[in-house]
């Protein structure tokens, strides 16, 4: 077994949102090796491109000790693999494993003796050791806790921000054994400058990573409910929150189309693991049938504002700004936008999308249409902000309500600008 973290042979498999700013920041203190499946995505990478922005070319150019590679060979010479794949959920919001399983078996395939294989993808309490497990046993022909061993170190990456990276966002680790516990939390101690929080077992690091997501779910669905509840009662829900703000300890959420990888899915993983041993969970999946449903919500404000100025719906011309889940962000995995649209579609308008952050290819994939690139004045009946991007505040309201033709309606999802400039606000 290995005793110390700096005979740790590192591997990182999976180069995306998670994977590759953690296999590039511990490649400034040893040799790693960077491993994915798509060859695309290692072709980008060699040159310098990641397309998600997480990191930049001049810090791709400056990894002298990272191997980028599609080649499963290579990983042999690892002693530590840590498997950094998405899990996200399935249209029936179960989680979907497969990503996770494959990443099992790849690594089971060269598993050997002494070997410890590390998860930091978003799981369920119970998944790591009872699923991921039996798979490495499976094709390594090894023992669990004998042969090799685990741990859990779940991320905690926020995608787009530029001032929380993995350095300074303090790391849960943990280990299947005290030992291996101990080297877990040495090793990632080596990167992170804001300290480690070792946990007790493999199940305490999973579900804590699992509930942080869940918490803030159900804080904005809350304040969701309470902007619908405002606007029947014709009070600006922005108002009120920053009068309740003025309390020291009043927690500052705001109203929104709730998406992404995390905050849109984590929930799901823990309603799943709960189901499964029997326990139907309560607030949770209320907080996620609120937040699902603001889409509808939101399309159906719309359409009854555009009413009330007798404007068609049929063939209304809609623009949607923003496409990605948050704000400053290419990211467009489960945007909550997409449920305006599907309602949208549902009423028979003309969706037009504009996104800077958006890459056109993964748009036209997603909903079949292509994104505009040029703004043009008076050309629509609703304009709906739904993404607080920095290029849009910069626009202006006078610029955005030039957009609109004689009348129309401007949505304000994100107060970007004023209760006095904008028809709606949530």
């Amino acid at each position: 077994m290995i005793s110390k973290s700096k005979d740790l042979k590192l591997a990182v498999i999976g180069l995306g949102y998670v994977g590759l700013p953690l296999a590039l920041e511990f490649s400034k203190k040893r040799k790693v090796i960077g491993f994915d499946t798509q060859k695309k995505r290692i072709k980008e990478l060699r040159s310098g491109i990641d397309k998600n922005l997480e990191v930049t070319k001049k810090e791709l150019y400056e990894a002298k000790k990272l191997i980028i590679t599609n080649d499963i060979q290579k990983l042999k010479i690892s002693n530590c693999y840590i498997v950094a794949v998405p899990t996200p959920i399935d249209k029936n919001k179960i989680p979907d494993l497969k990503l996770l399983f494959l990443a099992s078996e790849t690594v089971g395939k060269i598993l050997k003796k002494g070997d410890i294989v590390i998860y930091e993808s978003t799981v369920y309490p119970g998944c790591v050791e009872e699923d991921c497990v039996p798979i490495l046993e499976k094709f390594s022909g090894l023992k669990f806790n004998r042969d090799f061993f685990c741990g859990y170190s779940p991320e905690r990456i926020n995608p787009g921000d530029k001032e929380h990276r993995i350095a300074n966002i303090k790391k849960i680790t943990s280990g299947s054994t005290v030992e291996i516990a101990d080297l877990v939390d040495e090793l990632y101690r080596e990167i992170i400058t804001v300290g480690t929080h070792k946990a007790p077992s493999i199940k305490v690091a999973e579900a804590a990573k699992v509930i942080e997501n869940t918490q803030r779910d159900l804080n904005i669905a809350l304040i969701n409910e309470l902007s619908i509840l405002f606007n029947k009662m014709n009070i600006d829900t922005e108002q009120v929150l920053k009068a309740a703000a003025s309390k020291w300890n009043f927690l500052p959420f705001s109203p929104g189309l709730v998406g992404g990888h995390c905050i849109g899915v984590d929930p799901y993983y823990l309603t799943h693991k709960a189901i499964s041993i029997g326990y139907q969970p309560e607030i949770i999946l209320a907080g996620r049938r609120l937040n699902d449903s603001m889409g509808v919500y939101v399309a159906s404000q719309l359409i009854n504002a555009m009413s009330n100025k007798s404007i068609q719906i049929k063939n209304a011309k809609i623009l949607i700004m923003g496409l990605t889940f948050k704000e400053n962000c290419p990211d467009l995995r489960n945007s909550g936008v997409a449920g305006v649209i599907n309602e949208l579609k549902k009423s028979d308008c003309d969706l037009d999308f504009y996104d800077p952050w958006a890459s056109s290819k993964e748009v036209k994939s997603l909903y079949g249409i292509k994104p505009i690139i040029k703004l043009t004045p008076n050309s629509y009946d609703g304009i709906i902000l739904s993404v607080a991007h920095n290029q849009f505040k910069d626009m202006g309201f006078k610029f955005i309500s030039t957009l609109g033709k004689k009348p129309h309606v401007i949505y304000d999802l994100k107060y970007l600008f004023s209760k006095e400039e904008t028809n709606l606000r949530l």
